[in-house]
């Protein structure tokens, strides 16, 4: 029987993969790559993959945050944008066939969201000083938070928050890489504490990139890329060329850094406690990358330039090579986060 669904599926992909391919489309034309204005009245701005603006919708609350990865985060119909300068969080819900996301509600912060992930059945938010969780059932995000712990600076400089198995990883820029346990249910419990073995050059801890029991830590001054595991760095990696590796995202083999002060996106392979950079820029632009996503063999990258900002999509093949696919240029250099949608997202599970 399992044999028998998996062949109707692969069919079914074929088939699908045909009738894209006769009009002149890539099969992932479905997906949505979205970023937040980031601007005083913040709004969510929805691009298809072919970077036409398919809808612009007002958060409710008010943005302000830099210097973070993250501020956008999706899981199935969720999508989860901070709002820094009002202290809050806004929900949106994929409808049945893609646009619109509509707003479901504001999820109130301890103090002001930088960066937002989803796992274990519930959405993690960190502020600028501590990190809190919100379980999610049939009704939606919760408003309050079934856990919280201060963060291990707690001055400010939080970047990025990840999900790992049993417990969560957290940058601030004050160099601290650190994790907080979770419940069997999923909500925080216990303090934040720092990694072990952090490189005594450590300068700057910036985004990061979770899967399973490793995070990809950007440790960016510092011109590195570490892998954490179990409560502990094990591998620092330099970035050659390219300076400042500030923002990553994983996709199978290949770790993906965006380089702020470089215009550039590298690709790294990883693998067991390897990070091998095997090529120092796939792709390059006009301002200062701020944040990377992929997903569905796309990558997205937003970047500013301080009066303007842009959003790129990229085709990437089973190389890991960037293949433009649009490009689009926002008045504003504030625009913050970047997530893809998947088209498929449709049905919660």
């Amino acid at each position: 029987m399992k044999r028998t669904i998996c062949g109707t599926a692969l069919l079914g992909l074929m088939v699908a993969g045909a009738a894209y391919a006769q009009a002149g489309l890539d099969w992932n034309d479905g997906d949505l790559v979205v970023t937040s204005s980031n601007t005083t009245n913040n709004e969510l701005l929805v691009y298809n993959t072919r970077g036409v603006l398919v809808e612009q919708s007002k958060t409710g609350g008010t943005g302000g945050v830099t210097g973070n990865a993250g501020g956008i985060a999706q899981n199935h119909r969720l999508l989860a944008v901070v709002n820094f300068g009002s202290g809050n969080v806004s929900i949106f819900r994929k409808q049945e066939g893609g646009v619109p996301l509509q707003l479901m509600k504001l999820v109130p912060a301890i103090t002001n969201p930088v960066s937002v992930a989803f796992g274990r059945d519930h959405l993690y938010i960190l502020t600028a000083t501590r990190i809190e969780s919100h379980p999610i059932d049939r009704y939606g995000v919760a408003s309050s938070a079934d856990g919280a712990a201060p963060l291990v600076r707690a001055d400010g400089s939080a970047a990025q928050v990840g999900v790992l198995d049993g417990e969560l990883v957290i940058s601030e820029k004050s160099n601290a890489i650190e994790t907080v346990r979770l419940t069997d249910q999923g909500a925080i419990s216990g303090q934040t504490r720092l990694v072990a073995n952090i490189p005594a050059n450590v300068n700057a801890p910036f985004g990061l990139a979770t899967r399973g029991r490793d995070a990809y830590v950007t440790i960016a001054h510092a011109n590195e890329i570490s892998l954490v595991r179990d409560d502990a760095v094990l591998t620092v990696t330099g970035s050659g060329t390219q300076m400042a590796p500030c923002w990553v995202a994983l996709d199978g083999s290949f770790l993906f850094s965006a380089n702020s002060p470089s215009h550039s996106v590298s690709r790294y392979s990883v693998y067991n406690r390897k990070i091998v950079q095997d090529a120092a820029v796939v792709a390059t632009f006009n301002g200062n990358p701020t944040d990377i996503a992929y997903r569905d063999r796309l990558a997205a990258v937003v970047d500013g330039n301080g009066s303007a900002s842009h959003v790129s999509i990229f085709n990437v093949d089973g190389d890991g090579n960037f293949a433009l696919k649009s490009s689009v240029t926002l008045n504003s250099g504030a625009t913050n986060g970047i997530a893809i949608v998947h088209a498929g997202d449709d049905i919660d599970d």
